[in-house]
């Protein structure tokens, strides 16, 4: 139905109809700017260190039920993350130029 719509459609373009609209004003500026890529890596850092907060505390809350290698595991995994935080500050991540 969509295909037909579009081949049978009747077409008359004029410059009203062109213009993209703007809640009733006159359109100003691009209507599109490309986003930097620093919002895409402070995203991922943002995800990244969230996932960690989620696996943190329910080891929090079980910490004292948990044996002495649920310990070690837990100090390895932040650990690994303090390497990916000190590595992405090295790296320049956080840095907004």
């Amino acid at each position: 139905m969509t295909i037909a719509n579009q081949i049978l459609a009747i077409r008359r373009p004029y410059s009203e109809k062109l213009v993209r609209y703007e809640c009733g004003l006159p359109p100003s500026g691009e209507p599109r700017h490309p986003f930097s890529v620093k919002f895409y890596a402070i995203a991922i850092l943002f995800v990244v260190f969230d996932v960690e907060a989620v696996f943190l505390y329910p080891w929090a809350v079980s910490f004292g039920h948990l044996g002495a290698f649920a310990y070690v595991e837990m100090i390895v995994f932040i650990a690994l993350l303090l390497v990916a935080y000190v590595y992405a500050w090295i790296r320049g991540a956080f840095q907004w130029e």
